[in-house]
């Protein structure tokens, strides 16, 4: 039997279409727009943890001025509230070992790094995981009610915000974020 060649290419171009991606397949949820852009965004503003593992140790408890935070409280800042508008705003608690109320008393490099990382690698999982309807269902953010999409948009505003602010100690001390080289 012979078969033509557009006639293969429409087979495969058909098979393909009709199996999903690879990561929709792992977790059943990458399907959803909103999680997708999410994703991005937070994979982007996550950068802050090259950021952080470039700045050398001895400019984390340096602060441009009195009463403003230092490198290393930036990042934990960051931390905390990775676990704290997940915890607090859509009940995803933090692992059993993390206590998110003491994140930013952690001083030096490698503590700060580990929780940063562990703290980003929750909030992926954890978006992953959850269902779609966590998007639109209602939840609270800081004593108004809003839908679970609000809660993860000020999750990245906030680590964006702080992002900006690390780039800015890191160039003040000479260090020039990866990212950047």
């Amino acid at each position: 039997m012979k078969t033509s060649i557009p006639t293969l290419l429409s087979l495969l171009l058909l098979f393909a279409a009709a199996v999903p991606p690879a990561a929709a397949q792992q977790s059943g949820q990458s399907d959803d727009p909103f999680r997708a852009q999410f994703m991005r965004h937070f994979d982007y503003a996550s950068r802050v943890l090259q950021l952080a593992e470039a700045m050398p140790a001895e400019f984390y408890d340096w602060r441009p001025g009195e009463g403003v935070y230092s490198v290393e409280r930036v990042y934990t800042h960051i931390a905390r509230y990775n676990y704290y508008y997940l915890e607090n705003s859509l009940g995803i608690a933090a692992p059993e070992d993390v206590d998110v109320d003491n994140i930013e008393s952690f001083t030096g490099k490698q503590q700060v790094v580990d929780i940063l990382e562990r703290s980003i690698k929750h909030v992926q999982a954890a978006v992953e995981e959850m269902p779609a309807s966590t998007f639109t269902d209602p939840a609270q953010l800081y004593g108004q009610t809003v839908d679970g999409q609000a809660v993860l948009l000020q999750l990245i505003t906030h680590m964006s915000e702080h992002v900006g602010q690390s780039i800015a100690y890191a160039r003040m001390n000479d260090v020039v974020p990866p990212w950047s080289r």
